[in-house]
């Protein structure tokens, strides 16, 4: 049985090969069966890791080996301080194309393949592209990141996952956009939208989940010991027309 300190070498001695690819997926069915832990983690948001599928644990040890590849080669040139995000970034978004090429995970031309495959792209803002096809239970998203790291943006995935499993993402692929953006190709249950959430309701699911409003953002960001939760506008929070609930569809989640 492999473990993360094999697949970081077989990555820095071999890339991608079928070795390393082998040593990865053996990784992820050890996450995914609760044999190995991710350190990134604790064990409830564990949870929404599993949920988000293989490729997301997959590009997820990836991103991590990134971070300790570009951080230790800075150390060994002498380099003062850690990394900067941009540095860190670069990196990681050069292997996990790497990775998601080698384990057929990667498409060039992603709108064209997701439009026939799951029906016509119906929303387009500035951080995902939308695709769905009447009757269908769930949507497409293309997903580009808006965190400082790709890292982070991966970390986003499985922190909502563990908030909202009602309404969890499942990666299933990476693309570029036509401006060469890196994208998240993901899938989400599709809500059946009663009416845009209050204010009142929105404050209620969130402090039922241990969040504050943190007061400097104008009543949409929050904040618990562990986690910022922002941009939790009526917009990103629906009414569900089954359950007449409150369900979180999109919102920013990061660690603190």
């Amino acid at each position: 049985m492999g473990s993360i300190e094999d697949i970081y070498k077989a990555i820095a001695a071999d890339g991608f090969s079928e070795r390393t690819l082998q040593l990865i997926d053996e990784q992820i069915n050890n996450i995914q069966d609760g044999t190995e832990d991710f350190s990134r983690f604790n064990l409830s948001e564990h949870a929404g890791l599993c949920k988000g599928g293989a490729p997301l644990i997959g590009a997820s040890i990836v991103a991590c080996y990134a971070t300790a590849s570009i951080t230790a080669g800075g150390n060994a040139e002498g380099r003062q301080g850690s990394p900067a995000n941009w540095e860190i970034d670069e990196r990681q978004e050069q292997l996990i194309e790497q990775w998601a090429r080698a384990a057929n995970l990667w498409e060039d031309d992603s709108e064209q393949i997701l439009t026939a495959e799951f029906g016509p792209m119906i929303a387009q803002g500035a951080e995902s592209k939308i695709y769905y096809q009447d009757g269908d239970t769930s949507v497409v998203k293309e997903r580009a990141s808006i965190y400082s790291t790709t890292q982070k943006a991966l970390d986003a995935i499985v922190l909502h996952n563990y908030l909202f499993p009602e309404t969890a993402m499942k990666v299933i692929g990476f693309t570029r956009d036509k401006d060469g953006l890196l994208r998240i190709v993901l899938t989400q249950p599709y809500i059946n939208c009663k009416r845009l959430a209050t204010k009142e309701e929105i404050d209620t699911l969130v402090v039922a989940k241990g969040f504050r409003d943190n007061w400097s953002g104008q009543g949409v960001n929050y904040i618990s010991d562990r986690m910022a939760l922002e941009d939790m506008h009526p917009a990103n929070v629906f009414i569900d027309e089954v359950s007449g609930s409150p369900i979180c569809i999109d919102c920013i989640v990061k660690f603190v």
